[in-house]
Formats: C-alpha cells, sequence, structure tokens
C-alpha cells in the first residue's frame, strides 16, 4: 500500500492569506468602519475537518512459547504428533474507497523441515506435517473463510490431500471489499505424522506465516 499523497501551500499562497487576513482585521478598527453601528461586527467561522488516517491491513500471532506437538493419534501404520497453532488475527481498518477492486488477501504457512541433532542429523520434512485451519470469528457473510486441512504424506485417513506444509493457506478472504474489513480470527489443528521406524530425537522446525496482499 503507498500512502504518498500530500499537500503543499506555496510561499505567494501563505502571503497571500496573511495580507488578506491583515487587510481584515484593519477594517474593523479603521475609520473606514465609522458609518457602522456600534457593536457591529464580523462573524468568523472555520470548518475544520476530523484528521484522518489510512486504513491498513496487519496479520499479528497470539503470544506464544512455540507449539510442543505431542504423541497422539499412533497406529500400527504411523507414529502421529499433534498441537494446535497460536491464534492468528488479520485486522482490515481500510474504508471500501482504499481497497481497489478485486483485491484479495490471504495468509499462507510454510514448514521448514524438522532436525534433531546426531551425526548425521536427523531430518523430517515438512511434508510429513499437516493442518486443520479452523476459523474462530464469525463467517455468516463468507467473506473470509479458513483453508483447506491438508495431511501429512503419511495419510491420516481423512481424504485431506497428503501434501504437508509447504506453502498452504490458513486464512483467505474474498474479492468483497466491504464485507472483508473488520477482524478475522484463526488457528489450526497441527499433525505430525511419520513412518513407524522414524528416528528418535527432539526435533524442531520453523513455521512461517505470511500475509499477502493480491488483486
Amino acid at each position: 500500500m503507498k500512502w504518498s499523497d500530500y499537500v503543499k501551500t506555496t510561499r505567494t499562497a501563505q502571503i497571500l492569506a496573511a495580507s488578506v487576513l491583515g487587510l481584515a482585521l484593519a477594517g474593523v478598527a479603521g475609520p473606514a468602519m465609522a458609518d457602522d453601528a456600534p457593536g457591529d461586527g464580523i462573524d468568523v467561522s472555520v470548518n475544520i475537518e476530523p484528521t484522518t488516517t489510512p486504513g491498513q491491513l496487519s496479520m499479528t500471532v497470539a503470544d506464544n512459547d512455540g507449539v510442543s506437538l505431542q504423541e497422539n493419534g499412533s497406529d500400527a501404520a504411523a507414529r502421529q504428533f499433534t498441537g494446535t497453532l497460536p491464534t492468528v488475527t488479520v485486522t482490515d481498518t481500510r474504508t471500501p474507497e482504499e481497497i481497489p477492486a478485486g483485491e484479495y488477501w490471504a495468509v499462507v504457512g510454510q514448514a521448514s523441515a524438522f532436525t534433531a541433532a546426531g551425526d548425521p542429523a536427523k531430518v523430517i520434512g515438512p511434508e510429513y506435517l499437516g493442518w486443520k485451519p479452523r476459523l474462530l470469528t464469525d463467517s455468516s457473510t463468507g467473506a473470509v473463510s479458513a483453508g483447506e486441512p491438508v495431511s501429512s504424506v503419511v495419510s491420516d485417513g481423512t481424504g485431506a490431500p497428503a501434501v504437508g506444509l509447504a506453502g498452504q493457506e490458513l486464512l483467505v478472504s474474498t474479492a468483497n471489499s466491504t464485507d472483508e474489513i473488520g477482524t478475522s480470527k484463526v488457528n489450526a489443528d497441527l499433525a505430525l505424522r511419520t513412518g513407524v521406524d522414524v528416528a528418535a530425537g527432539e526435533y524442531h522446525s520453523t513455521l512461517t506465516l505470511s500475509l499477502f496482499n493480491q488483486s
């Protein structure tokens, strides 16, 4: 978003304004007003418009200490570790006039590989991490919706695409500039699902959330 509209008053215009004001003030007390009835005056008025600040589109993530996935739902086919993504909030304070026609936004998640110390280092690719986004705010207008669930490449049997978390949508707006204004909250159920022979270790990954604004 670009906000670069500024109004500049030239030095000449400033001088002219001061001169006009000076003449008006001199006229109030000078001899030219001698014929006016006593007590007459000049009404001076000004209409000061409220200061306006351009709206903006922003994203915040609830305070957290990270997500610690715990083993839950393992079976003979896979080991599974689950947790919950902290609440993500998207706030749009723009007016409809400030939003270009057809513009929409999306929050996208991208996980790095899980790695654990060792020689060699142990690695679990991001394709083994899936999520199920959950919209936490009113969706009656249909202007904002949670992203589609995706599962690990080790399928969980739900029918969700088994593609892992490598650039998947968490929250998406429609292209309706009026309805998408406001605040939307979302979180997601996370599930790391691996083969039963996964190497033991303390693994760490970074999940990056990005807000994209496109038209």
